[in-house]
């Protein structure tokens, strides 16, 4: 069943491929995107219940993926944040949970488990 999934993510080629893996692999709808923090703040505050899966990449073009995980704080209890990243490092790993992430996955390294992930979401009703 599909869930829907916002995507923040700076780099163009990156946004379109995931969107493409998103929806062929994954079953899921990606409902927007964001390329800076700022961006990606705004449209969370103002869809609160639009979104199951956010997917937020560490650095953006202007602010950082720390920040939209911030800011999905009080997200509702079957919205979850992830963290895809090229910077999968322990320090950022422990960073990302503390701030809300529910998992971290490295771009490059960890795509099976992020699909594994994927597959374990469930749509919002509405």
């Amino acid at each position: 069943m599909t869930f829907k999934a916002y995507l923040v993510e700076d780099s163009a080629v990156i946004r379109e491929n995931l969107v493409g893996f998103l929806e062929e692999v994954a079953d899921a709808e990606v409902v927007a995107s964001a390329s800076t923090e700022e961006e990606a703040v705004d449209w969370l505050n103002h869809h609160h219940h639009e979104w199951d899966l956010t997917i937020v990449d560490l650095f953006l073009k202007r602010g950082n993926g720390l920040g939209v995980i911030s800011a999905c704080r009080n997200r509702l209890p079957h919205q979850k944040v992830i963290v895809l990243s090229n910077y999968a490092t322990d320090d950022m790993r422990d960073r990302s949970t503390k701030l809300g992430a529910d998992a971290f996955f490295d771009k490059s390294a960890e795509l099976d488990q992020l699909v594994a992930y994927c597959a374990t979401m469930q749509p919002s009703h509405g």
